[in-house]
């Protein structure tokens, strides 16, 4: 029988994990070890299990098995305590008793989730939000479809400006030695794009195609390349040419050029307004909902929060991010690069507000209990078919990688949002 003794944040579980639990744990644990012992008269890989127990103890099998019945027996103590959502981060075995032929007793500790006592989270009023769309909003999106069907123009004799693009042959020295990765040819580099180290572009910027310069920049102090960061570097570059964007003319044919579901220019424009008004009422609906969010848990009071839940979090939030760069072809090495960070800036940027995720998150948890939300089988069924279609992923996919309480759990999430955002009132 499972017990449990709480202590301020932490927790203390005692529970037992029996024979007939212990029983397939030290088979996989045998028949893992097995293949790696060497026994005279056996093959490898063949040592019968008495014979092994004999020369090699069967408590030699104990830690591996533990390793395989402890996560199974500490989530059934946990369920028998009614605890199981309470516990957060990784349990620490303070006491095990490991006897042949009995049942095994173990005692960990584990951190606690801190309580809640909420506040207001209903008819809460926030500021309204700004739904209007400006004659300049439209010129702006207009201005960016004319970037975007920019051409590229050859500049004779004109000195490079901010915007324009140099194609360029550049090598960097370091106390005048060349050095890996910085020598390039024929490069199109748009001026004031920011893609060089910092300096580099704005010292191109007034020479025209033909001329020699030689830029001279510090590479920053956490730069991807440790042997160069913080060191001076002279790039010894060749300006070849100098484009310069041509803006097409806002006319009928530019309309047409953009999108051929329309004729004119005053139809696109027309057609900008309506799409920037659907996005700027959904951008305030969004705004309207996480102040009121925002509000509720402001209104609420918890507990401290126990360390491992903020670096659980921000792990989280990283793993996703990383994630989806894959999903575009870019490992978290090739991102590091790319963005000149380290591993330990992307989790600094994350902690900054992990913090009041994790505060969300359990006066959410909260509000699901106190409005005591259950997920019908009905609930659980179109959370599938919502998944799957989200994902492009067959039914019976998701559900596979998806457990019933973890589907329960999303759904009365999302019920308690509803009950705060539904009810929410502007001024």
């Amino acid at each position: 029988m499972a017990k449990f003794e709480k202590n301020g944040a932490e927790g203390t579980l005692t529970f037992s994990i029996t024979q007939e639990e212990l029983k397939p744990a030290l088979d996989k644990a045998f028949n893992r070890v097995k293949t790696k012992v060497n026994v005279p008269g056996f093959r490898k890989g063949k040592v019968s299990r008495t014979v092994f127990n004999k020369m090699f103890g069967e408590e030699s099998l104990y830690e591996d098995a533990l390793n395989h019945a402890f996560p199974t027996a500490y989530e059934a103590a946990l369920k028998e305590v009614e605890l199981l959502d309470a516990v957060v981060g990784q349990p620490s075995i303070t006491d095990w008793k490991a006897e042949k032929g009995s049942d095994w007793e173990l005692t960990v500790t584990t951190a606690l989730k801190p309580e809640v006592t909420l506040g207001d989270y209903k008819d809460l009023t926030v500021e309204k939000q700004d739904t209007e769309v400006t004659d300049e909003d439209v010129a702006a999106r207009l201005e960016r479809e004319q970037t975007a069907l920019a051409e590229l123009v050859l500049k004779e004799d004109t000195p490079a400006e901010n915007g324009d693009t140099a194609v360029i042959d550049f090598e960097g020295f370091v106390d005048g030695v060349a050095f890996e990765g910085g020598k390039g040819e024929n490069h199109p580099l748009e001026l004031g794009s920011g893609q060089f180290i910092p300096g580099f572009e704005e010292q191109l910027v007034g020479h025209k195609a033909g001329e020699e310069v030689e830029v001279k920049v510090t590479f920053p102090e956490k730069y991807q390349a440790e042997d160069l960061a913080g060191k001076d570097a002279v790039f010894k570059t060749t300006i070849h040419e100098v484009k310069a964007k041509e803006l097409p003319a806002l006319d009928d044919e530019f309309a047409k050029d953009v999108d051929e579901e329309v004729e004119t220019l005053d139809e696109l424009k027309a057609k900008i307004r309506k799409e920037l008004e659907e996005s700027k009422k959904q951008a305030a609906e969004d705004a309207r909902d996480e102040l009121a969010i925002r509000q509720a848990v402001e209104n609420a009071t918890i507990a401290d929060i126990p360390e491992v839940m903020i670096h659980d979090e921000v792990h989280n939030q990283m793993n996703q991010f990383l994630s989806q760069m894959q999903q575009q072809g870019i490992n978290p090495e090739l991102y590091y690069q790319l963005t000149g960070t380290t591993e330990e800036d992307l989790h600094k940027q994350y902690e900054e507000t992990a913090v009041d995720r994790v505060k969300t998150n359990l006066v959410i948890e909260a509000i699901a209990k106190a409005e005591n939300f259950e997920a019908t089988d009905e609930d659980i069924q179109n959370e599938i078919k919502d998944l799957a279609e989200q994902y492009n992923m067959p039914v019976e996919q998701v559900e596979k990688f998806l457990t019933t309480d973890m589907l329960k759990h999303d759904i009365a999430m999302k019920k308690a949002i509803e009950v705060v955002t539904s009810t929410v009132k502007e001024k």
